[in-house]
C-alpha cells in the first residue's frame, strides 16, 4: 500500500520523524520487541523511499 505523505519542513521533516521512530523503538526493545520491530521497518521503509528521491536542484 502506499501512501502520501504531506510535511511543511519537506524531507527535513521525513528524516526527523526517521529518527523519532528509531529512538522510540530503541526505548522499547525490552518491554515491546513486536512494537520496536515494526517502528525500525516503518523508519527504514520511510529513509528508503527519501533515498529514492531524485536530489534536490
Amino acid at each position: 500500500m502506499a501512501a502520501v505523505l504531506s510535511l511543511p519542513g519537506g524531507t527535513r521533516d521525513a528524516s526527523e520523524l526517521v529518527e523519532a521512530l528509531l529512538v522510540a523503538a530503541q526505548a522499547r526493545d525490552t518491554t515491546a520487541p513486536q512494537l520496536a520491530a515494526r517502528w525500525r521497518k516503518l523508519a527504514d521503509d520511510i529513509g528508503d523511499a527519501l533515498d529514492a528521491l531524485p536530489p534536490p536542484r
